[in-house]
């Protein structure tokens, strides 16, 4: 997620790549979505996040195996 909010480090709530994506994951409307919106999305999806940044790092590490 930090690449995907470069420009929006210290304010990712901000971020039109983040809201976007909220936006697809949870049908909120990306140009009504707030500060707070962003961190109950991410702290009610907390573990679906862990688990998908889990499985980028297994990803990674696969691709990087020779």
């Amino acid at each position: 997620m930090l690449n995907s909010t470069r420009g929006y480090r210290l304010r990712p709530w901000a971020s039109p790549y983040v809201k976007w994506r909220i936006e697809t994951y949870s049908g909120m409307k990306a140009e009504k979505i707030r500060p707070r919106d962003v961190l109950g999305f991410v702290w009610q999806e907390k573990w679906q996040l862990l688990r998908f940044l889990r499985w980028t790092g297994e990803i990674d590490k696969a691709a990087t195996r020779d």
